[in-house]
């Protein structure tokens, strides 16, 4: 009940004008940006960093509540009028939703996934509330061994299990704690590869990283494969849902969220798999529901089934607010968006972990009551304003990505005013190009930068304490736990991997024989 009453204070904080107003403007940024082809909601956060720099911090972090509700609602607008999934959690929703578009039901499509976002987004942020501030009483018992365990666990799961090529993930990772050490050493002061580079002492503003990474890497790329004509967008009316549609979307949305608000809170537990779990369940019971003669579940998968959007759509929101936990009671970044919202908070001075929810508690209840005031607000401006955001969609890929790359170079130049920024930035798409070209993924490179000095720091913190003995590393009971989940990981990630390979493999199977047996019909 404490909890509640403090999510009650944090509501009548939000609640005025001003910040209702940039509540607004961070929904509708975050969906301007997140349904641009390829652009997610961590790009559309890293590229609207510099518009929060003159703001106060609760006012920043209620803007970024709407950014990250909007560009999670954008990617999946993308998804669905386009077949083309911003980011790898949206790819679900494309399945079946690229589909209803097709077949003239892409409103229907649009309005589950916007009122499933809402719901997931709302029980998982309630669940928030509860569990982060226990989370956090807990955790500032927990030792430096521990807490390095912790980070060591995110890093090695999201570089070797969550991919598709372990190698590749732990190169990501390799290069991303890399670009950490650069700058001063804390405890020597000694400069490291700085390269004599006096702009480098200081340690790399995390902003240029994850724009140069996100945005002008992906406007590289798309650049080396450019088609000057606009997008081929199927038309959209106006997103509403009949009864029927209702009936069929409800329990979908209860289920994504069961299945996503865990594995968001999870360090490297990310959106995939419960999406992926997710669509995988809600077309089993379809099929159940075939065998058993109910005509309300009869078997559309493959044809355009708006369970298939409302699950995985559901799935990928309660995920995003299940990131928050760990993020704001331990201080770790479990995806892309948490790593950018966490150098945002450091960007302030305030270091998320333990003492974060008492040291700055008007802020943490503010933040999670905008969360819900973000999610509310998405569903009242976007529902309407989806057949505008389909427009941009037309814009042609040139003056698009020019655009983009204005901003990303602006936003650059704005955190020191140092056009030595503007250089690293172009470094950072070179190298954001070249990991896209060889399939290097993303994340686990984020995460190194984030988590590498933080790591060090509690590396160096420990072994202090015991005078220089490693072993001090596995002397707590939870360092213990920590290192024997991760082991399990690693051992189970083939049996995940092939049953994933698998399932996947029969989806697209009978998506192929649907799509034929589509065709001969016609041609009939």
């Amino acid at each position: 009940m404490e909890n509640l009453g403090l999510l009650w204070d944090g509501l009548g904080a939000a609640l005025t004008p001003m910040n209702l107003l940039y509540a607004a403007v961070g929904v509708l940024l975050g969906t301007f940006v997140g349904v641009l082809p390829g652009i997610g909601p961590a790009m559309a956060i890293a590229l609207l960093l510099p518009v929060t720099f003159g703001l106060e911090p609760t006012q920043a972090f209620i803007m970024f509540a709407g950014l990250y509700y909007g560009g999670m609602y954008g990617g999946s607008t993308t998804s669905i009028l386009l077949n083309t999934p911003g980011e790898s959690a949206s790819v679900m929703t494309a399945l079946e939703g690229s589909r209803m578009a097709r077949a003239g039901r892409g409103a229907q499509a649009l309005a589950t996934a916007a009122v499933g976002s809402f719901v997931a987004g709302t029980i998982g942020t309630l669940l928030v509330a509860f569990f982060a501030p226990s989370l956090a009483d807990v955790a500032v018992e927990i030792g430096a061994p521990s807490y390095f365990a912790l980070m060591v666990l995110a890093l090695v799961l999201t570089a070797t299990v969550l991919g598709s090529s372990p190698l590749r993930g732990l190169i990501s990772l390799f290069v991303g704690l890399t670009i950490g050490l650069v700058g001063l050493d804390l405890n020597t002061g000694q400069p490291r590869l700085t390269f004599g580079v006096t702009q480098l002492v200081d340690r790399l503003d995390i902003v240029v990283v994850a724009v140069g990474i996100f945005a002008l890497g992906e406007a590289l790329w798309v650049a080396a494969h450019l088609r000057r004509k606009p997008a081929e967008v199927v038309p959209v009316g106006q997103p509403w849902m009949g009864r029927e549609d209702l009936k069929r979307s409800w329990k979908p949305w209860l289920r994504g969220t069961a299945y996503g608000f865990p594995f968001g809170a999870l360090p490297a537990g990310g959106a995939e798999l419960p999406t992926f779990l997710s669509y995988v369940t809600e077309r089993s019971l379809a099929k159940r529901g075939v065998a058993q003669g109910r005509a309300a579940a009869k078997d559309e998968f493959g044809r355009g089934a708006i369970e298939g959007v409302a699950g995985p759509e559901a799935a990928n929101n309660a995920s995003a607010a299940g990131m928050l936990v760990p993020m704001l009671a331990l201080g770790l970044p479990v995806t892309a968006t948490a790593s950018v919202m966490l150098s945002a908070l450091q960007g302030y001075g305030i270091q998320p972990g333990p003492q974060l929810m008492t040291e700055h508690a008007d802020m943490v209840w503010t933040l999670l009551a905008s969360l819900l005031i973000g999610n509310l607000l998405l569903l009242v401006l976007n529902l309407p304003l989806a057949p505008l955001w389909a427009r941009l969609l037309r814009i042609p890929r040139p003056q698009l990505y020019a655009g983009i790359l204005f901003f990303a170079c602006l936003g650059a130049y704005a955190t020191n005013l140092d056009p030595f920024d503007i250089g690293l930035l172009l470094v950072f798409g070179l190298l954001g190009l070249a990991m896209r070209r060889f399939g290097l993924p993303v994340l686990p490179l984020i995460l190194g930068v984030i988590l590498g000095p933080l790591m060090e720091t509690k590396l160096r913190e420990a072994l202090t304490i015991s005078g220089g003995d490693p072993s001090i590393l596995w002397s707590e009971p939870l360092a213990i736990a920590i290192y024997v989940v991760l082991a399990l990981a690693l051992a189970g990630r083939p049996l995940l991997s092939r049953w994933r390979s698998r399932t996947e493999s029969r989806l697209e199977a009978e998506a192929d024989a649907a799509s034929e047996s589509e065709t001969e019909g016609a041609l009939r």
